[in-house]
């Protein structure tokens, strides 16, 4: 099969990141007898540097031509230390979704037994962590209308949902839900807020329709702590843009590093696909930047097209290297391999390479020295 793919690797690590996507990519085209074709454009600090436009046009038509989206990362010091700056890298993402209609942002999260240990939180809270927080992404209060008083001393931002809005990414959620566990969480403020009794009663309406699965109400506050206390209770996480927002970095810190956590952002046309993870300017050109966020991501990609089993083939690979202890700087300090390697070697895997020292002195990993061979 054919598929078109808009490359936007953005900002510092982004690039890098993305490099060893489209490698891995390459090798599920090999395996699969697919052609992808990738087509490059600027986006964020780099496309203001080039066009004065975090979002040219000439990138905006690529994108809309495109099958899918894959997108690294924007960002820059240069802007984020500037508050007088007018233009910044994260309006042209934001724009993009917007051109997009990218209403859901989807979210794994996932704990891997051979990296429990590298969470913040206890390995018997976490284990058997398996899921997937489904976050509305256009509306809200993030989108509603802001005042400010004349004085400056008064300020408002305005909270409002609709029908449609709630019901189309909640249908999104149930569907997922079929697939896993059958089971949705909406997570909400129902008790003080009047968007979110909406959000319940419109959610409750769409939960007839799918009636396996079990629709469960956790308030905001709750959800927060149980994500801690119980994180594997969760299957599907459903909730409005704020509170996904907050939730879902949140959830980052289980798996212990944000370098693995993938996502995809959907609407009705083309979808977009990104690690969670920022430009990580202190990190770029040193090859050390952790590239299974955005792997992970490009394998989302893989299931927005229908191709399961070669998304599946990607996690395998992915898991086969984690739990070889095959990993970056930011899950071992001491003992670890480059950005590339890590993309080589799980190219490798899916091309039937099976043996990981192929491309790696493995004795070697295990002393700190990383040798590639």
């Amino acid at each position: 099969m054919n598929f078109k793919i808009a490359v936007l690797s953005g900002d510092g690590i982004g690039p890098e990141v993305i490099q060893e996507s489209v490698k891995v990519l390459k090798a599920i085209a090999e395996s699969y007898k697919h052609e992808f074709q990738f087509n490059y454009a600027s986006v964020g600090a780099i496309a203001i540097d080039e066009t004065g436009n975090p979002l040219p046009d000439a990138t905006l038509d690529v994108c809309k031509d495109a099958t899918a989206v894959l997108f690294g990362a924007i960002g820059d010091p240069k802007y984020d230390n500037d508050p007088s700056a007018k233009v910044r890298p994260e309006q042209g993402l934001l724009k993009l979704r917007k051109e997009l209609g990218l209403f859901a942002n989807i979210r794994p999260v996932t704990a891997y037994n051979s990296l429990l240990d590298k969470s913040p939180l206890k390995k018997e809270i976490i284990q058997g962590t398996d899921m997937v927080i489904y976050r509305e992404l256009t509306g809200g209060i993030y989108f509603g209308e802001k005042k400010l008083s004349e004085d400056g001393k008064t300020a408002s931002d305005l909270c409002e949902y609709s029908q449609f809005e709630i019901e189309r990414i909640a249908h999104l959620a149930f569907k997922a839900a079929q697939t896993r566990k059958n089971k949705v969480t909406l997570v909400d403020k129902a008790n003080v807020l009047e968007s979110s009794r909406l959000w319940r009663k419109v959610v409750s309406e769409v939960a007839k329709s799918y009636p396996k699965v079990t629709l469960d109400f956790l308030f905001v506050d709750n959800a927060a702590m149980q994500m801690i206390l119980n994180p594997s209770q969760f299957d599907v996480i459903l909730t409005e843009n704020m509170f996904g927002d907050i939730i879902s970095d949140e959830g980052s810190v289980i798996g212990g590093s944000i370098g693995l956590l993938a996502s995809a952002s959907v609407g009705d046309g083309v979808a977009l696909f990104e690690p969670i993870h920022g430009s990580y300017p202190q990190a770029k050109g040193k090859n050390i930047a952790n590239p299974i966020a955005s792997i992970l991501s490009a394998a989302m990609m893989l299931d927005h097209f229908g191709l399961s089993d070669e998304a599946e083939a990607v996690r395998q690979a992915v898991n086969k290297t984690i739990d070889k202890g095959i990993v970056t700087k930011d899950l071992n300090g001491e003992a670890f391999v480059t950005t590339t390697n890590i993309g080589d070697i799980i190219a490798g895997t899916i091309l039937n390479r099976e043996d990981t020292c192929e491309y790696l002195n493995c004795e070697n990993i295990h002393i700190g020295q990383s040798i590639v061979i």
